[in-house]
């Protein structure tokens, strides 16, 4: 592409007619103007993005295309598609920049498959890039001699722009971060600035600006955060004192300790915080602050608190993060008796993202309203009366944050007969549809969108009219397109699956103790409801074959990712509380496995380890681990008794029982650094390791907080007071099964803890679950939950946005190879962020680094069974299929079941999920214009996952399911999906409406 300047008269011979002025077809009157890089406005005209593009082509495919017309016809498509999205996007006063119409027309050429082209013009405008920064260097202009600008107050009053302020505080954000420069970043902020520039703009300009070169260096989303910082603070410091107000970070040392106690006295007068706070010792509480935590954000964990955490008065944010945390962590404290020590403890474990809690504790923690907890679980009688208080009970659990899971198994079937009125029931889907439906209306105060997962059992007779709830074909009234739904499958259908036998769908008017059964009483129970069905004792029941249900569920799990499967029987057999109760249904995201009732509201506490920070090369650190879960289990368990319940029947569950649920999150970035891939037997043992540490610790520090305050109140009888702990638990479910074989090794001292859980006893009746962290990872920049990385290299969609995230730890093995440059880059993003396809990455490396589509899904089963050994509770464990089949969804999930898990959640196919080709360079945060919503999926063929080591099933895992297996998908060979097989609205990985439990 050098001589692209001497190919300007064969360009002009090949389409005269582009240059032509045609911006007033494209935009009615020219009012539309463009800010070139010195500085000059010129009128935006369509025409030289055409040369733009000619000039790609004629670089990449030389002179052949310059006679085609097919290059002609693709030419003139991009450059009304270009111009279409700029002009509909274009800044306030019509303006845009050189740097955004190039971008457009980078991601214009790479979202229409022309990577050889986009190539080209990549490496002209690096080209060009490195000799403007050469023509700056020559000119050596001194850091005073800057433009005269003016910045625009909120009073229409101007004001000399401060460049000495602006290069200090981008000077502050580049501090002490390897491979950052605070020079391109103040360039480009300057490129953006004009004067009468507002004070709204002149703060976003530099965040702006460091954004744009996150995908070359990942640090510059440290620079973006710090940035951000700056406009939070000019923000809340100028809200609190009533005039403009700004601090640089190291100003901010001093200012922490006068600052935090005025933020809490706004919060309190405006009603927002408990006044209780501001009985704290106030002094020691302020001086425990640490300032230069507020550095450890990288943008994405910011924005999301910025937009969705701190606390607001219409609209102005008067919370800097440490005051958020102190905050959260004072909230949890309340009822300490030294409850200054314990807040800083709190608060050092939060703010140092060693620990997370979950979303509802940190939005209402401190609040007047301190709805702390995360699940809720409930069970629908069958009555009408009983049916819509279940409705204004999720309306009401769901207004302070909580996810809901609903069990529907009691009501009865379509067709069965109501006495009060001599007619017919019509099921339980049109009641599903109303609880869908107020999900939607109660959106969680604009924070969230209210979530609710509806449980059915696999015997009940609706359950096919269940499986089509999230179909978008149909009568619309009999669906529910925003409620998740889940199968809650007996052991005793799996079976009938396996033998090829019949399976009996009956109403649970006919069947009611069924509701209640679960193993071997289950299947005595069900087979004499068989037995009067021939007897003809029961007529209103439906007998199929237990397989074609089976293929059923799978294939409506692929086309629309619901309902979920999860295993009734493993999630009661080895339920601590089962002299209590039953487990009827798990929560919102799979993992809660508590009893519920119409008298009880199970209620779930939750919070995650971050198993990042407690690795290191060598293996796990067990004294901060240990340290890290005792403060944790004693946060969650204040929650318990802080919480403020919405409906009484949580609340006399809860403080009954106690349960908490402590997750990890962060595998992946554990694995990575002590350079372990998920696709290995080392990953697996990995998995067994550090969940044993994490129970051990937890269950551990459940008896020492029982020797303290006591015991749960119905601890007696419970599997804890017979001495068996969760690793026991899987002989009870061995006992059911004719074929179960799980790893039992150990390698801690189990024997001493048991014999101290039967005589001091436990303070929680669960203590661990692992839940998706969707949310809370971000805030502490690390993998979510137990999830393979799902992108190197991607743009992240949630409710703040879209964001760039690039793989730190990837960036870094490649600088130390010396492969990491531009090339690279754009490799990664033709491969999606795929490195099993690039050459010049080594094969460790891409072991190590390869994505979730890269991985057989047998080896996330085997690492979660290793998990779940030692879970009272279960774990949101996701599936990935790259090319999906009917054989491979069949052998994937009854490899689930046959491992003891005890819930799977969402099925994740590639096409499903995949992320629109970008150039990533100014598309962060809400302008982005790369979407990876449900309107912007195109169903195609998934690409093939690369020849690796990293694609191959475990050896630990053989298949069990013959060659012959049917598939699920009705009318398609078992081994492949055709081409054009439409993927449906299956569950998008990080799905800025799927914000989950966490």
């Amino acid at each position: 592409m050098s001589d692209l300047l001497e190919q300007e008269l064969l360009v002009r011979s090949f389409h005269p007619e582009h240059f032509s002025d045609s911006s007033k077809s494209l935009s009615g009157e020219n009012t539309y103007q463009v800010i070139r890089r010195n500085g000059s406005v010129t009128d935006f005209n369509p025409a030289k993005i055409k040369t733009a593009l000619t000039k790609a082509f004629l670089a990449a495919e030389g002179e052949t295309a310059s006679g085609s017309h097919r290059v002609h016809d693709i030419i003139d498509d991009m450059t009304q598609q270009v111009s279409s999205v700029l002009l509909r996007r274009a800044a306030p006063g019509h303006t845009l920049q050189i740097e955004d119409i190039q971008d457009q027309v980078e991601l214009a050429l790479m979202r229409s498959e022309h990577h050889k082209v986009a190539r080209a013009y990549v490496l002209y405008r690096e080209d060009r890039a490195r000799e403007r920064a050469k023509v700056e260097g020559r000119k050596k202009k001194k850091k005073g001699n800057q433009p005269n600008l003016n910045v625009k107050n909120a009073d229409g009053t101007l004001a000399p722009l401060d460049f000495d302020r602006l290069a200090t505080v981008i000077d502050e954000a580049c501090a002490n971060l390897e491979g950052v420069s605070a020079d391109p970043v103040f360039e480009e902020t300057k490129r953006n600035l004009y004067d009468g520039v507002s004070v709204a703009e002149l703060a976003l300009a530099p965040i702006m600006a460091a954004r744009t070169f996150v995908e070359r260096e990942p640090n510059y989303a440290f620079v973006s955060a710090r940035l951000l910082l700056d406009k939070l603070r000019y923000e809340a410091l100028s809200f609190l004192s009533d005039r403009p107000d700004q601090a640089t970070q190291s100003e901010m040392q001093d200012r922490y300790a006068t600052y935090f106690p005025a933020a809490l006295k706004a919060g309190i007068d405006a009603g927002l915080i408990d006044p209780e706070l501001a009985r704290f010792d106030l002094k020691k509480i302020s001086a425990a602050i640490k300032p230069d935590r507020d550095l450890n954000f990288q943008y994405l964990g910011l924005q999301t608190l910025y937009d969705r955490y701190f606390l607001h008065i219409k609209g102005t944010r008067f919370e800097l993060p440490q005051a958020f945390f102190m905050r959260v962590a004072m909230g949890l404290a309340i009822r300490e008796v030294n409850r200054e020590d314990k807040a800083i403890e709190f608060y050092d474990q939060l703010s140092s993202f060693v620990f997370m809690a979950s979303t509802p504790t940190l939005f209402n923690s401190g609040t007047c309203r301190p709805q702390l907890s995360s699940c809720f679980l409930t069970t629908v009688p069958d009555d009408l009366e009983g049916i819509f208080k279940s409705i204004r009970d999720n309306a009401l659990l769901a207004k302070y944050s909580g996810g809901l899971g609903n069990d529907w198994t009691p009501v009865r079937g379509l067709g069965a007969h109501i006495k009060g009125t001599n007619g017919e029931s019509q099921g339980v889907v049109p009641f599903l549809k109303v609880a869908n439906d107020t999900a939607i209306a109660v959106n969680q105060g604009g924070k969230r969108k209210g979530a609710v997962c509806a449980y059915l059992e696999t015997w009940h007779i609706d359950i096919e009219e269940f499986l089509d709830l999230r179909k978008n074909t149909g009568d619309d009234r009999r669906r529910t397109h925003d409620m998740n739904t889940a199968n809650w499958v007996p052991d005793l259908f799996m079976e009938r699956v396996v033998n090829d036998g019949s399976w009996t769908l009956f109403s649970p008017d006919d069947t009611p103790d069924l509701h209640d059964l679960y193993g071997n009483a289950f299947k005595a129970a069900y087979e004499a409801y068989e037995d009067k069905t021939v007897a003809g004792q029961i007529t209103n029941f439906k007998t199929i074959r237990a397989v074609d249900l089976w293929r059923r569920m799978l294939t409506m799990l692929f086309e629309t990712g619901h309902p979920w499967i999860t295993f009734k029987d493993p999630c009661n057999i080895r339920s601590p509380q089962q002299h209590r109760g039953v487990v009827h249904s798990s929560n919102l995201c799979t993992e809660i496995t508590l009893n519920t009732s119409h008298d009880e509201v199970a209620v779930c506490n939750l919070g995650s380890v971050n198993l990042a920070a407690h690795v290191t090369e060598k293996g796990i650190d067990h004294a901060k681990l240990a340290k890290t879960v005792k403060t944790a289990m004693r946060m969650l368990d204040n929650v318990v008794d802080i919480n403020f319940y919405t409906i009484p029947e949580a609340r006399y569950s809860n403080l009954r029982h106690r349960p908490v649920g402590l997750g990890l999150m962060g595998f992946q970035d554990a694995l990575q650094t002590m350079k372990i891939a998920y696709a290995s037997q080392a990953a697996i043992e990995f998995a067994d390791e550090s969940m044993e540490a994490i129970a051990y610790h937890a269950i551990a520090a459940s008896v020492d907080l029982a020797a303290e305050r006591g015991r749960y109140e119905s601890f007696e009888g419970s599997l804890w007071s017979r001495g068996i702990l969760p690793i026991d638990s899987l002989d009870l479910l061995a006992k059911t099964r004719s074929e179960f074989n799980v790893d039992r090794s150990t390698r801690l001292d189990w024997e001493t803890l048991r014999e101290r859980v039967k005589t001091v006893g436990m303070r929680n009746s669960n203590t661990m679950a692992i839940a998706p962290t969707a949310t809370i990872s971000n805030i502490c920049g690390v993998s979510q939950s137990i999830e393979p990385a799902y992108r190197n290299l991607f743009v992240k969609s949630n409710m703040s946005g879209d964001f760039t995230v690039v793989n730190a730890a990837l960036v870094r093995d490649l600088k130390a190879r010396d492969i990491w440059d531009e090339v690279m880059i754009s490799d990664l993003k033709y491969y999606d962020g795929s490195v099993g396809q690039i050459d010049r990455i080594p094969d460790d490396l891409k072991e190590l680094y390869a994505t979730a589509f890269e991985l057989d899904s047998s080896w996330l089963i085997e690492a979660a069974a290793r998990r779940q050994k030692w879970l009272d509770q279960a774990q949101s464990l996701n599936l990935y299929i790259a090319n999906p089949s009917g054989k491979k969804l069949d052998d994937l999930y009854r490899l689930a079941w046959q491992r003891g898990l005890k819930t799977t959640y969402y099925l994740r196919s590639s096409a499903a999920t995949h992320v629109e080709k970008s150039t990533l360079k100014g598309t962060d945060g809400k302008l982005n214009a790369v979407s990876t919503s449900p309107s912007a999926i195109i169903p195609q063929s998934p690409k093939p996952a690369p020849a690796s080591t990293a694609s191959s099933a475990p050896t630990a895992a053989p298949a069990t399911v013959a060659a012959s297996s049917p598939s699920p998908i009705p009318g398609q060979a078992t081994d492949a999906i055709s081409p054009g097989q439409a993927w449906g609205k299956a569950c998008l990985l990080d799905d800025p409406e799927c914000e989950a439990c966490q």
